[in-house]
């Protein structure tokens, strides 16, 4: 086909999505379905139709539950779920060195900060960001609630270029949050394994669905992509949260399910704080 006729057939495509705009969910689930089976190429992990194998929030809190704090309920975010599965296994390594892809207001540091050693947040430069675009006022808010914090460590540049080498040392803890499309999750994914985690890491990925219980398959795909092969451990989801998992140690999971009970369930108690507290 030459160049002249993809373009306008191309063009007719899009003229096709102006006119009827439905058609653009045909496109997405289209999407989805190549990127779930793209995912389920990797029998070993156990993937389904409805995800990884799933463990519950609560295997991973303490029996007292766990406060989240700063959160800011504003766009963009993690759920407090996730904020809360952070800082529980935060709290169970003593020393915890903490390192995360992705700063945004630094809700996630902040957390995590109240209970680790050390934290270090990568996200792209003000110079990066203003290249891609960015207005002053989003970069601003980069960092928010972590820079406040005397041990968090805020890092500059791109996860797929940065030197992790160059840190010197490997972490317990590592939230991936960054650019979500495939070919990132799968980049980050990799050069964590090769750069960043030692024996005992358990390794956490944002956005690896869209709603608790329903996979975002391009970031699974992926994350299984970028997954060493000599990774041994469990990678599962975590029960209420928008969380993938990589753990060294055994867990409990339990297979996925379709529109399940909503138990167990949380209290949340909602309690606005003021700048000093």
């Amino acid at each position: 086909m030459s160049t002249s006729n993809r373009l306008v057939k191309t063009l007719r495509g899009l003229s096709s999505l102006v006119r009827n705009p439905w058609l653009l969910n045909h496109v997405l689930a289209a999407d989805e379905a190549s990127w779930e089976q793209r995912a389920r190429l990797h029998p070993e992990r156990q993937v389904t139709a409805a995800g990884l194998p799933l463990v519950p929030l609560t295997h991973f809190l303490p029996p007292a539950g766990e406060t989240v704090r700063p959160f800011a309920f504003r766009e963009g975010g993690s759920l407090p779920t996730d904020l809360a599965l952070l800082r529980a296994l935060a709290r169970r390594v003593p020393g915890c060195r903490y390192f995360e892809i992705g700063t945004w207001r630094g809700e996630s540091a902040a957390n995590v900060a109240a209970v680790a050693r050390e934290v270090h947040t990568l996200n792209l430069s003000a110079a990066e960001l203003r290249a891609l675009g960015m207005s002053d006022r989003y970069i601003d808010l980069h960092g928010f609630f972590s820079r406040p914090w005397p041990n968090v460590r805020h890092l500059h540049g791109n996860s797929a270029t940065f030197d992790l080498a160059g840190l010197g040392q490997q972490y317990d803890i590592v939230f991936i949050d960054g650019d979500h499309r495939y070919e990132a999750v799968r980049t980050d994914t990799r050069r964590v394994f090769e750069k960043l985690v030692h024996p005992g890491t358990v390794v956490v990925w944002h956005d690896a669905s869209r709603q608790p219980g329903q996979p975002r398959w391009e970031v699974l795909a992926g994350i299984l992509d970028g997954l060493p092969a000599a990774a041994a451990g469990q990678l599962v989801q975590v029960e209420n949260t928008l969380c993938a998992l990589y753990s060294p140690q055994p867990l409990p999971v339990q297979a996925p399910v379709p529109l399940p009970d909503p138990v167990p369930y949380f209290e949340v108690t909602v309690r606005p704080l003021g700048p000093d507290q």
